[in-house]
C-alpha cells in the first residue's frame, strides 16, 4: 500500500504510477482514484481529515475485489483473488490483512501538506504525525516556533 500511495510525489506533482506499473487508460484512471482514496484513509490514520469522498470511493473499489477466504492444512486463514490478480485485488487483500494483524491504523499520510508520504507509525504510542522527524517533522516545528515568535 504504501508503495503505491508513495507513486505520486505531492511537492513535485512527478507521477510515477503509469511507469512503474506499465498502466495506461481506464486501468490508469482506477489505479489513481484508488491511490488517493488509500491516501485519504492514511491521512485519517493520521488524524486528519479525509477528502470529500474518498472513503466512499475506497469502499467502492474495495468491495468490488473478488476475494475468497482460504485455509491452509495447519488452518492458517488467507484471503487469496478468485480471479486474475488486480492492482485493486492486490490492495483489497493488503488491507484484510493489515486488518488481520493489527497493523491497519498504524498505516497513515504524513501530516506535511507538501509531503502526505504514506509511512508506517513505529512509535510506541502510535501517535506519529510525520513521514520523517529529521524532515517534514522538523518543518512543521520551526513554522510552528517562527509564528510564535513573530506574534511576540
Amino acid at each position: 500500500m504504501e508503495a503505491l500511495v508513495n507513486t505520486l510525489s505531492v511537492d513535485t506533482g512527478e507521477d510515477r504510477l503509469a511507469g512503474e506499473f506499465g498502466l495506461s487508460g481506464p486501468v490508469l484512471a482506477e489505479a489513481v482514484e484508488l491511490r488517493e482514496a488509500l491516501r485519504g484513509a492514511l491521512l485519517a490514520h493520521a488524524g486528519h481529515p479525509q477528502p470529500p469522498g474518498s472513503l466512499a470511493t475506497l469502499n467502492r473499489l474495495l468491495s468490488g475485489a473478488p476475494l475468497a477466504v482460504t485455509l491452509t492444512p495447519d488452518g492458517v486463514a488467507s484471503l487469496t483473488p478468485t480471479g486474475p490478480p488486480t492492482l485493486t485485488t492486490r490492495m483489497a487483500q493488503a488491507v484484510a490483512e493489515s486488518l488481520a494483524a493489527g497493523t491497519w491504523p498504524r498505516l497513515k499520510a504524513c501530516a506535511a501538506e507538501d509531503c502526505q508520504w504514506a509511512y508506517y507509525d513505529r512509535s510506541p504510542a502510535g501517535r506519529g504525525r510525520w513521514c520523517t522527524m529529521s524532515v517534514c517533522g522538523s518543518r512543521a516545528k520551526m513554522r510552528t516556533y517562527r509564528a510564535r515568535t513573530a506574534e511576540a
